[in-house]
């Protein structure tokens, strides 16, 4: 496990934490609500892409300066922050005190737009920012220059890999306990149907009948097109049997450790990759009969209480901020049939809010 240390006085700012893959809903949470810490205990991740200030207007820079910063399609402003910034959960920072004057905020906490807001209380160092308002996951980020990572020598338990997305503890549900969509879901699948459209170039698909189809059509349909050619996808991953012949785009997991998606062996053909957990739940949802057991309550049974829980009253829609966003990011997004696709709906979402 690692320690993160203040570069000019070397104190130690983190309890020992291990490296896992960056969330795919780490810049995407739902407005006006208060979420948790978007990091586990004792991990810790890194966004190699800039974030954060500054910030320069497309109009300014042009396309191939935003194309170097990893933007491909136009948008109002293009961030030059930091590369390589490292985040973790508020409760694992350590020895930092929050600079009052740079606390600003929406409503119900910290978002971080002074820049860092935390000191070292070493040196008094700005060291990372701590961000908690209603809209933002519970995080701290770090400055890069500003931290050096050096080994804690406590020993960390095996990285995570493929075997974990087997664990029903790995399993993210698609409703929270209030009855409405989780947030990390909405997120997830809006990053995930970015990358639909962009492999499939704005064409019809089918989705395979069960959970997939049932969670996931609604949102699939609001993105693509209905009508013939349409491209075949299947749930496809660790302990699933790929299908003969291959579907046209698999719909496969992130590792848990690298971020990099699933592929068949010697397989190059198109994938989607899908938040890890919510790929688990897909494919491995537990429990799913409709009738309520009697008796002794059998494993993986969570409940056969009546009513039931309140389910969401509308369908699982993606997230706006999150399809965009991961949309602008893909290199594909620059060939003429995305580009008019692009356009086009962010003209349908500026005309959306001008309502």
């Amino acid at each position: 496990m690692d320690v993160f240390t203040c570069a000019g006085c070397g104190t130690e700012l983190t309890a020992p934490v291990s490296r896992v893959a960056l969330p795919v809903h780490t810049h995407y949470g739902a407005w006006e609500q208060l979420h948790p810490p978007l990091m586990r205990p004792a991990t810790y991740a890194v966004e190699p892409r800039p974030i954060g200030p500054p910030w320069r207007r497309w109009a300014e820079v042009g396309a191939d300066a935003a194309a170097r910063q990893g933007v491909f399609a136009p948008v109002y402003s293009v961030s030059f922050g930091a590369r390589n910034s490292v985040v973790i959960a508020p409760g694992d920072s350590r020895s930092m005190t929050l600079i009052l004057d740079r606390c600003e905020g929406y409503c119900r906490g910290v978002d971080g737009r002074a820049g860092p807001n935390l000191a070292c209380e070493g040196c008094g160092r700005a060291v990372a920012t701590r961000i908690d308002d209603c809209g933002s996951w519970q995080t701290v980020w770090f400055v890069p220059d500003e931290v050096v990572r050096r080994p804690s020598g406590v020993p960390a338990a095996p990285p995570p890999g493929w075997d974990d997305l087997e664990r029903p503890g790995h399993r993210v549900p698609p409703v929270e306990p209030d009855g409405w969509w989780s947030p990390r879901w909405e997120a997830a699948v809006g990053v995930a149907l970015a990358h639909m459209v962009a492999v499939t170039e704005d064409r019809p698909v089918t989705l395979p009948a069960g959970p997939v189809a049932d969670l996931l059509g609604h949102a699939v349909g609001r993105c693509l097109p209905a009508g013939p050619g349409a491209r075949s996808v299947e749930l496809a991953g660790p302990g699933i049997r790929l299908p003969r012949p291959r579907p046209d785009v698999l719909l496969v997991p992130r590792h848990p450790l690298t971020g990099a998606p699933w592929r068949p062996p010697d397989d190059e053909g198109a994938v989607v990759p899908l938040d890890s957990g919510v790929w688990a739940y897909l494919a491995h949802p537990g429990e799913t009969s409709p009738m309520p057991a009697t008796g002794v309550l059998p494993e993986g049974v969570l409940r056969d209480d009546y009513p039931l829980p309140p389910l969401p009253r509308c369908p699982l829609t993606a997230h706006d901020r999150a399809f965009a966003g991961t949309l602008i990011r893909l290199p594909a997004v620059r060939a003429p049939r995305l580009r008019r696709y692009y356009d086009a709906y962010r003209r349908d979402v500026e005309a959306a809010s001008a309502r």
